[in-house]
């Protein structure tokens, strides 16, 4: 048997949930602090999870997190201390050979630090010498758009504020942000069909689904609170269809930690009613099949769809073109299934349909996504309850940064209504995407990055590329809690400069305050950490971002930023003013338990869209060829070509590495694997276990390869790859992206495996 690598049968949750929470809390040296922290998680009076943007229930039990979420705490208190002596005790080149767990394991950074390239060392700084010279750097730049203004989906709502006012009182609106790597398909596609780049579903509507379709997510790593949900729906009888390349375990079987009856007896509830693993990037082939299927059936609200919508004769005409062995081959799946799939869809009155970034990270997804909405208006399956599209955000307020102006193409609303607030003339010119701040970096237009959290460089593809670029900046400095990987990348002037955790009491000039977070399903709520700081001398991010703002403008007449910074309720007055539809009586609400939910049309049947109403988008792909109306093949007809999808482990979130198991896929102790179907191997003279290379199927004359990596037999369809993130990064060539939205094709790589010599 292959080192490390061992099938997992029981169910996901379980007493593995439990004694892996008992794991990390030991790990980290914080199981009575880090025990008792968990028990304010997503609690009216307490800390939103620094992890996932599941929303809480309105009516919430003492227990409401995750293992995964546990993990995420645990992080954070941790007795672990990154002081300037302990990181200072080693060269950034020493540094850069340590593993990424290894890196963020030293601990809670405790003061400011500032690279010295002589030393080559990070060293001790006080926060009035970190601003000030950080000001100076920025008002040295000769145009305002040579800076990049990176935010991390960790930020509150009202640091996110604040920063977007910073960028763009500087003058730009280059803020790439994490939601360019993960959903912005959704924030693009969405919104050009429904005139809402959001979900449109509530928690409550799972509870009156008929059945729950499912396409591209990993529930029980990724949102591991969603498994409460999705076992609710399966033991009322909800259909849940899973449409997958691999077979996750809690999609298969959960165990309620909470359950003492499947805690006694280890058992759990079945989780998945069907469960079709298609082919690395055949969704589109799947759902025009599932589309033309029902079209053939009649199986449609013609009232809806007169009402309601726009277009459906051009999709009708698009799917009735797709032919089945088409639709067969690029799916992986037969029509059977297919026909299996839509009847489900056909007596079902009310259906969700969630899905993640295994549809967000391919080529062409922002026109894939919009399938999915097809999909559900030919059955009038949105604006009712029970029913809607559900986008399953990631980091715990991605979605609220992009709602308070975290946004590098602005409507021209918003930059109206920052300017009649705030009073400054606005900047207009579109501003860079993740990729395109690596372009511009690369190309030396742009001189200085300020990382609001995150870890940018690793989450970015293409390494080979974005590593030796960010060397290239003038000015970087990185606002974070734990040291990491990009930290390391340091331009001419580097700084990193430790913030408060989620679970710290925040205290300003005005007394103790709390942020706001909003998660995937628009509702806003308060969080307001319980813990004493890890050091005296962390700072808030809020007061990080007013404090640059104010290094760089000095006294600004029209912005008093230390001022905001001191009182967050002025904060979120001035988003209220900023946002009045969306934000009325933001601080009276705030205070409810529970916070409030943003305006969503789209739950209402309101479609503020040019036409007034929702709109049936066919399929387009970014390069399709002429004589194909389905688009391209990620393959390029290269029979020897795979795709590889990247995946997170159990033992991970985003870009953070909490150890090296990913217990449900039968993996413990390393991440070096690359899964794969048997014939696939055998098919290159290779056996399970054997040591293979990848490369990049068309690396356009950069060598992008991964060497070294063991081959792990895994039951999933031919020509299929998978390995996780972010190790598999360096095949990814930053040209292969999402054409609209800039989204990297992590999903959907075409490489080419040879066993290593």
């Amino acid at each position: 048997m292959t080192r490390g690598i061992k099938p997992y049968t029981p169910p996901a949750g379980g007493w593995g949930a439990l004694k892996a929470v008992a794991g990390v809390l030991a790990d980290q040296d914080t199981v009575a602090k880090g025990g008792q922290a968990l028990l304010g998680a997503n609690q009216p009076d307490g800390f939103d999870c620094p992890g996932c943007a599941w929303p809480d229930p309105k009516h919430t039990s003492s227990f409401e997190f995750c293992e995964n979420g546990a993990k995420a705490v645990a992080w954070e208190t941790t007795s672990h201390r990154a002081t300037p002596e302990v990181v200072g005790a080693h060269t950034v080149a020493d540094l850069w050979q340590w593993p990424d767990h290894d890196l963020e394991n030293l601990g809670r950074l405790t003061e400011p630090l500032r690279y010295d390239p002589a030393s080559d060392r990070f060293v001790r700084a006080g926060w009035d010498e970190a601003t000030t010279a950080i000001g100076a750097a920025m008002r040295a730049l000769p145009d305002p758009n040579q800076a990049e203004f990176y935010a991390s989906g960790r930020a509150s709502n009202e640091a996110a504020f604040l920063f977007q006012a910073f960028g763009r009182r500087f003058g730009t609106n280059n803020f790439p942000d994490c939601s360019n790597m993960c959903h912005e398909p959704t924030s693009v596609g969405l919104a050009e069909q429904l005139g809402l780049g959001k979900g449109s579903v509530s928690l409550e509507d799972f509870d009156h689904a008929d059945a729950i379709f499912s396409f591209g997510h990993n529930p029980g790593t990724n949102h591991p609170r969603m498994m409460g949900t999705l076992r609710e729906a399966a033991r009322r009888g909800a259909a849940i269809v899973v449409f997958n390349p691999m077979r996750e375990r809690a999609l298969e079987k959960f165990a309620s930690p909470q359950d003492p009856v499947e805690m006694l007896t280890l058992t759990g509830t079945d989780i998945a009613s069907r469960y079709y693993q298609l082919k690395v990037g055949g969704d589109v082939a799947v759902l025009t099949g599932l589309m033309k299927l029902l079209i053939e059936r009649d199986a449609l609200d013609h009232e809806f769809i007169a009402q309601h919508t726009t277009g459906f004769e051009a999709l009708a005409a698009h799917v009735a073109a797709a032919d089945w062995p088409w639709i067969e081959t690029r799916s992986g799946l037969t029509r059977a299934d297919l026909e299996e799939a839509a009847d489900i869809y056909q007596r079902s009155k009310a259906i969700i349909l969630c899905y993640g970034m295994g549809l967000t990270q391919h080529r062409s997804a922002s026109s894939l996504v919009q399938q999915l909405v097809n999909l559900l208006l030919l059955g009038g399956h949105i604006g009712r309850r029970g029913a809607g599209i559900c986008p399953l955000r990631g980091h715990s307020n991605v979605q609220g940064d992009r709602t308070v102006g975290i946004t590098e193409k602005p409507s021209a609303g918003l930059l109206a209504s920052m300017e009649r607030v705030f009073g400054f003339k606005q900047p207009t010119a579109h501003g860079h995407t993740v990729s395109e701040a690596i372009e511009a970096i690369r190309e030396g237009t742009v001189k200085a990055m300020i990382a609001l959290g995150g870890n940018f460089a690793v989450a970015a593809p293409d390494p080979a590329l974005t590593f030796p670029a960010m060397k290239m900046l003038d000015l970087t400095v990185n606002i974070a809690t734990k040291l990491n990987r990009t930290h390391l990348l340091t331009g001419k002037q580097a700084w990193v400069l430790p913030c408060l955790g989620r679970t710290e009491i925040d205290v300003q000039t005005s007394g103790r305050q709390s942020v706001t977070v909003e998660d995937s399903m628009s509702m806003v709520h308060a969080s307001r950490g319980m813990r004493q700081p890890a050091s005296e001398h962390l700072r808030s991010e809020p007061w990080i971002v007013a404090e640059l703002a104010h290094a760089t403008f000095g006294d600004d007449p029209l912005v008093d930023w230390r001022g905001l910074a001191g009182d967050y309720d002025r904060v979120r007055g001035l988003i209220e003013q900023v946002f009045p539809d969306q934000f009325e009586d933001y601080n009276v609400r705030i205070r409810t338990p529970g916070g409030f939910r943003l305006p969503v049309p789209t739950s209402e049947r309101v479609w503020t869209t040019p036409s007034g109403k929702a709109a049936f988008l066919p399929y387009v792909a970014d390069d399709a060829a002429q004589n194909n109306p389905m688009g391209d093949d990620p393959t390029r007809g290269d029979p020897d070509v795979l795709l590889l999808t990247t995946l997170r482990s159990h033992d991970q979130y985003n870009t953070t590495i909490y150890g090296l198991n990913d217990r449900y896929r039968g993996v413990k102790g390393r991440r070096d694997v690359v899964f794969a179907h048997a014939e696939d191997l055998a098919a290159r003279g290779i056996a399970d276990g054997d040591r293979i290379d990848l490369a990049c199927a068309f690396d356009g004359g950069v060598e992008r390869t991964l060497k070294g990596f063991t081959a792990v037999v895994k039951a999933m369809p031919r020509g299929c790859l998978a390995a996780y993130y972010p190790e598999a990064n360096p095949l990814l060539a930053l040209s292969e992206r999402d054409r609209r939205s800039g989204t990297p094709a992590y999903k959907s790589m075409p490489v080419r495996m040879t066993r290593s010599q």
